[in-house]
């Protein structure tokens, strides 16, 4: 049966791994991500998870470890933050090419220099042309079951591409909040084992046969094509996944995003993870004021919910996007993304650019009211 605990996000991490059955785990320590793994290698030293657990020298072994545990046919996990993802990166655009359906928690961290250990989401947006798929978490419980869902959704055979679940650092890593963390039965219901359609590095099942070879050009299109059709598909099989999901544990998190008094707003504010769920928490004063403010968080920033935020744009009078990064000489990067949208969709609502909480710099409720009444302002 489910259980109630309270736990930190790198925690509930832990457990979505934990309870999708993962096989492969590979760890390298970063700060704020460390707890992550050493919760998982506790377990498996325990034998409460039957799983290898690897300990590499480096991010770029870790992500080629579970690269290679995905193509022999088996679940894999890895987790990290800011330079750890920098330095992961070539192995990070290998796991696409490759169709491996890994999965890897992102405690999102500032880069430096200088030094800086605290949230800021430039670390996993700068990967957003990879082709990984990206689930932002709004909190713990989210964190936990996004990891599963992003299992569901990465080893579907109409996906087959890698899976990103992205947590603030320390805002939610580090912070403790009730967690239902549910039971391995349902789980198991929901999320079978992964069997791979495609040959697999296994010389007990199959002939040998090469892997990554060297392509031709006009091959080469044909392979990045067969990945932006998995990207296209998977916007499908991400909101079967979450509606099954809400039938199954009577959790719903949102799909692609999740809209929070959109359907009379005059207002609306786009932003990823927990800093929407901070915009929510301001929604109720100014709506006691009469403003008429409602908030989209976008859960899934690829494949990007484009149709769904043109339609919540279109019917408010002024859009307003709160990034946690910054694009240097261009905007946020999420209000970019917003604005290119909203121009594709020829929808001519206004936006409005906050960036705030670079660097883990606190983003409070009266920051969110002042951007707000801003905007009235004008």
């Amino acid at each position: 049966m489910a259980i109630y605990d309270v736990i930190t996000g790198n925690d509930a991490a832990a457990w979505g791994a934990r309870l999708s059955k993962v096989e492969v785990i590979a760890a390298y320590p970063i700060t704020p991500q460390t707890t992550i793994v050493e919760k998982l290698a506790e377990w498996v030293e325990k034998g409460e998870l039957n799983a290898k657990f690897i300990a590499v020298e480096s991010e770029h072994s870790a992500m080629a470890a579970v690269i290679g545990a995905s193509a022999a046919g088996v679940r894999a996990f890895t987790a990290t933050s800011s330079q750890g993802l920098l330095y992961m990166i070539e192995m990070v655009s290998w796991a696409v090419g490759a169709r491996t359906p890994v999965v890897m928690a992102i405690v999102n961290r500032a880069l430096g220099p200088p030094w800086n250990i605290w949230s800021e989401h430039t670390d996993a947006l700068m990967t957003r042309d990879t082709g990984w798929i990206q689930f932002w978490a709004a909190n713990n419980q989210e964190v936990m079951d996004s990891i599963i869902q992003a299992y569901r959704v990465a080893e579907d055979k109409k996906v087959l591409l890698p899976a990103m679940v992205m947590l603030g650092g320390f805002v939610l890593s580090h912070t403790a909040m009730p967690v239902k963390i549910h039971d391995q039965n349902k789980v198991d219901q929901y999320l079978s084992p992964y069997e791979p359609p495609h040959y697999v590095l296994n010389p007990k099942i199959s002939e040998a046969f090469a892997y990554g070879n060297i392509l031709f050009p006009w091959d080469y299109a044909k392979v990045r094509l067969s990945i932006e059709k998995a990207m296209r598909n998977a916007v499908d099989v991400i909101k079967r996944a979450a509606k099954e999901f809400h039938e199954i544990f009577g959790i719903w998190h949102g799909d692609l995003i999740k809209e929070v008094n959109t359907d009379d707003a005059e207002i609306v504010i786009f932003a990823l993870g927990a800093v929407a769920e901070q915009a929510e928490a301001t929604l109720e004063v100014l709506r006691r004021n009469g403003i008429k403010v409602g908030v989209a968080k976008i859960r899934v920033f690829r494949p990007f919910p484009k149709e769904e935020i043109a339609k919540i744009a279109d019917k408010a009078s002024h859009v307003i996007v709160i990034d946690r990064d910054i694009s240097f000489g261009w905007d946020g990067i999420l209000a970019g993304e917003v604005k290119a949208t909203l121009h594709e969709y020829k929808v001519d609502t206004p936006v409005t650019t906050k960036i705030m909480g670079i660097g883990g710099d606190d983003i409070l409720p009266e920051h969110i009211e002042k951007a707000v009444k801003e905007v009235i302002k004008k």
